[in-house]
């Protein structure tokens, strides 16, 4: 199926990662869902027994799947750090189950880094907790609206 004319463009917007969101928005700007990254708990590749998040590929599938003919993706770019080692793998493991999913749906996509998006939607000098309250104030400001 085609985009028409009339039909809506959405927004995907992914804030990678196993403790990430995934906010979908409407081409005027309207938050039409906004979720936590689904992951599910699985056990851990090394040797010894441990668990890990990994993103849950299925319902990831099924939340974007409908979206695949007028959707444009936003992904922030994950973080890679040697100091964080641990959190590093993890980002780039849910990043390139991301990009599979979506060239699999064929949504076109780009990647973002946080303080740019940060810089246009927030104010600036927030910080850990800080930033996180405003970003919670303005995703409720969106969904009240």
């Amino acid at each position: 199926m085609e985009r028409t004319k009339h039909s809506m463009r959405i927004f995907i917007g992914i804030d990678n990662g196993v403790s990430g969101a995934i906010t979908i928005l409407s081409e005027s700007g309207v938050v039409l869902r906004h979720i936590k990254a689904p992951v599910k708990n699985c056990l851990n590749y090394t040797k010894k027994k441990a668990f890990h998040n990994r993103v849950n590929f299925k319902a990831l599938y099924n939340t974007l799947q409908d979206l695949r003919h007028n959707a444009f993706c936003m992904i922030e770019r994950p973080m890679v750090n040697p100091m964080r080692w641990v959190a590093s793998v993890s980002a780039i493991r849910c990043l390139e189950a991301t990009e599979i999913l979506l060239e699999e749906l064929q949504i076109p996509y780009q990647f973002i880094d946080s303080k740019e998006w940060q810089k246009v939607l927030l104010p600036s000098g927030l910080k850990g907790d800080q930033l996180r309250k405003q970003v919670l104030m303005l995703l409720k400001d969106c969904f009240q609206s």
